[in-house]
């Protein structure tokens, strides 16, 4: 089953965000759980501001596990997550 996590950042984070970087790749790497992913950036493409993923789990119990334990969750990075479902229908 798929799930979007939408997960937007505190605001002034992004030194927080790249201190954890490496352990946030490396995590969901790790899982072999993710299909696509990528960080929210500014209009620019300068600065990140949150993270999407789209994951491929059991269900929902899982998908909540996996975010919780995210480096960048641990850290205290995000301001608020959003979970759900996801059915996908367009592109590759």
């Amino acid at each position: 089953m798929l799930f979007a996590l939408t997960c937007i950042d505190k605001p002034d984070s992004e030194d927080l965000r790249l201190a954890n970087r490496e352990a946030h790749l490396a995590y969901w790497g790790a899982t072999g759980k993710v299909k696509l992913g990528g960080p929210y950036t500014d209009d620019a493409g300068e600065h990140m501001e949150g993270s999407f993923l789209v994951i491929d789990v059991a269900d929902r119990t899982e998908a909540e596990h996996l975010q919780a334990e995210d480096p960048y969750q641990t850290a205290g990075l995000f301001a608020r997550v959003d979970i759900r479902a996801w059915k996908w229908l367009l592109g590759n």
